[in-house]
Parts: C-alpha cells; sequence; structure tokens
C-alpha cells in the first residue's frame, strides 16, 4: 500500500530491492545464536540496511552527491557478502541461504554500478 505521503525515491526499483534485502537479513539474524547479537548479526544488518538508507538519503542530492551516495551503497553491498560468508561458515545459515544472499548482492551491486555510470554518463555531457 502506497502511503499518502510518498517520496520519489521510493519508486526506484534499486531502492525497493535494497529494501527486499534488508528485510530478508533481519529474519535471517533472528535465527544467529543470543551472543551474536551484538556481533556478526549487528553488522550484517547495519550494512544491509545501509545499501537502501544511503540510496534514499544520495536520491535528492546532486548527481555528483548521489553517485558518491551509490558507493557507499555499494560498500554495505560487498560487506554483506562477508557477513555471509562468515554466517554460514559458523552454520547460523545454510549454504543455500548464502548462496541465496549472493545472489541477491551480486543483482543489487550490479544495478548499483548501472546506476554509478547513468550518473556519471550524465554529468560528463
Amino acid at each position: 500500500m502506497k502511503s499518502k505521503c510518498h517520496f520519489k525515491f521510493e519508486d526506484l526499483m534499486i531502492y525497493n530491492k535494497a529494501m527486499d534485502f534488508g528485510e530478508s537479513v533481519n529474519s535471517q539474524i533472528n535465527t544467529f545464536p543470543k551472543e551474536e547479537m551484538y556481533k556478526l548479526a549487528s553488522q550484517f544488518i547495519k550494512a544491509a540496511d545501509s545499501m537502501a538508507l544511503n540510496i534514499a538519503a544520495g536520491s535528492t542530492s546532486s548527481d555528483a552527491q548521489f553517485n558518491r551516495y551509490l558507493q557507499m551503497a555499494w560498500d554495505s553491498a560487498h560487506e554483506c557478502i562477508v557477513c555471509s560468508t562468515k554466517a554460514r561458515l559458523r552454520g547460523f545459515i545454510t549454504e543455500e541461504q548464502d548462496e541465496k544472499n549472493r545472489g541477491d548482492i551480486t543483482e543489487l551491486s550490479k544495478m548499483i554500478t548501472s546506476f554509478k555510470r547513468h550518473l556519471m554518463s550524465k554529468m560528463n555531457s
């Protein structure tokens, strides 16, 4: 359901995919051992949520600033790869979940890279 107070960035497919990934990670960390809540679980959800947060924050800026925020989202995506791998190695998630995370992050990374290229081409013309 769309809110009456709708923001333009909420229409971006990349933002919505990042939101979905953050919610997926949130569900995953709920199964982590309690002692991990302030360790890997905390880092994983921060990195996952950071993608959508940076996309939203940068969307109202200049193209150059938005590109900088997209870079931060891209960096967070790569942090998520490490967190997912560590979660798998520690037995907190399955190999299948890790592969799904990797697929989702790969798709998001490609979208971020494409968006950055688009903004760069706009700035250079």
